[in-house]
């Protein structure tokens, strides 16, 4: 019997206590929206300083490894806050750890508007990676807790495509705000959507068990999956295998993505030509690409699955084809034309973000509900170290070389990340802790 039919074998079917509500009536799809909404304000506030750079430089007379020093200090940030986060929304739940983490990272966010120096604004980033690391670990706890298997890559898909959202949001919002109100309230306005956020989350959210909307048919549809058992150790859980190879892979993939949202605009703006409103009117439009690729990522692995496909069969496809794409970050640098080459990477984060999806979803494919918060930690903090050396060999290269090494880089990285996870994890399942 494949993985499919045997999940499918295992949940209660909605018809034994009643027909489900119509989609939009849906608790877990109304949670969805909310963490969706914290992934764009996530990815506004994380590419204020990339948007804001190029004034913030001539300002206050800033190199490129200045700048990447910056960028480091914010993923030094990510990967020290990565395990509290996940401690925190394994423990506490995501209520209380969202709730934090959303906050702390707003008033982080805000407080950049008082910077002077690139050591004020790395300190700033730092705190604001404490806090931001938060939203990956608690997206990917909900959704372990309210969807089921054959709908989580798409879960994760769509909140994990906040992302894109953020990033296709944040250049004009940011350009508009700089140009007409000056580059600190680029930093304080967007700050306030994360308190206002915050208070709708304490509204609509509690755990499945205790959440006073949900009804039979809805519960009976995401229960009986995940067979979680008491909450293991730390330790047991880095004696697996799965958990490493988790780590290495998102080790490698991460920095693609920090690279096209921290360095794109500069790349724009001083290699390709354009000005700060260019930026503002078509850097959007590769993350709007990428926004179509965390769905369809999402959406085509649960169609694998629906139609026989084992769960690790669906994973390995999409991962794969995603790798693929990312390649085409050469033919970006190779590009004699900006329209071109902002074309092949279009591709290139329609492929990435189709890729990380499915990445984010194996780890509550492979862990129960009580790891997951705290494995997704790891591996954020296996990303977390390469986002922070990343963009000082950035900086380095692009100072003393071009940036054509590092659009290298990034095309070979994810594939050699999915490599590496493919030959270590063997197979997509739950492990028995």
């Amino acid at each position: 019997m494949s993985d499919a039919a045997q999940l499918g074998a295992a949940v209660p079917t909605a018809s034994a206590a009643g027909p489900l509500p119509p989609l939009w009536q849906q608790v877990r799809w109304q949670i969805l929206g909310l963490l969706f909404f914290a992934t764009v304000i996530n990815f506004v506030d994380r590419q204020v300083l990339s948007i804001v750079a190029p004034v913030l430089r001539e300002t206050f007379r800033l190199s490129n490894t200045d700048y990447g020093i910056m960028v480091a200090g914010f993923q030094f940030g990510m990967m020290v806050g990565e395990f509290p986060m996940g401690w925190l929304m394994d423990r506490r739940g995501p209520r209380l750890g969202f709730s934090f983490a959303i906050i702390w990272w707003s008033v982080a966010n805000g407080l950049h508007a008082l910077g002077r120096a690139m050591w004020h604004f790395a300190a700033l980033r730092f705190w604001m990676g404490t806090g931001e690391c938060g939203n990956f670990s608690g997206g990917v706890k909900v959704v372990s807790q309210w969807f089921p298997v054959r709908e989580r890559a798409l879960a994760v898909g769509i909140f994990n495509g906040g992302t894109m959202i953020g990033s296709i949001i944040a250049p004009p919002l940011i350009v508009a705000i700089m140009l007409n109100l000056g580059w600190k309230m680029a930093f304080l306005l967007p700050s306030a959507l994360g308190m206002l956020w915050v208070f709708a989350w304490r509204l609509v959210y509690y755990p499945p068990a205790e959440h006073p909307r949900l009804t039979a048919a809805e519960r009976a549809c995401i229960a009986g999956e995940d067979q979680a058992g008491p909450a293991p150790a730390n330790r047991q859980l880095l004696r697996y295998r799965q958990a490493w190879a988790l780590m290495l892979c998102r080790m490698l993939v991460g920095p693609v993505v920090q690279f096209y949202v921290y360095w794109l605009p500069e790349y724009l703006y001083r290699v390709r030509g354009l000005s700060l409103k260019s930026i503002g009117m078509f850097a959007w439009v590769p993350f709007l690409f990428g926004d179509i690729g965390s769905i369809g990522g999402g959406w085509l692995a649960g169609w694998f699955i629906r139609r026989g496909f084992s769960v690790d069969a669906a994973r390995k496809m999409t991962m794969g084809l995603g790798a693929a794409c990312c390649l085409l970050s050469i033919a970006a640098v190779s590009a004699r034309e900006a329209p071109v080459a902002m074309a092949w990477v279009c591709l290139v984060l329609f492929g990435h973000t189709f890729l990380s999806a499915n990445m984010f979803a194996v780890i509550a494919d492979v862990f129960p509900s009580t790891a997951v918060g705290r494995v997704t930690a790891f591996t954020g903090i296996a990303g977390g170290l390469s986002g922070f050396l990343f963009p000082i060999l950035t900086g380095k290269l692009v100072d003393k070389v071009s940036y054509t090494p590092v659009f290298f880089i990034v095309a070979l990285m994810p594939a050699a990340g999915c490599l590496l996870l493919f030959l270590i994890l063997r197979q997509v399942r739950q492990v028995r802790l």
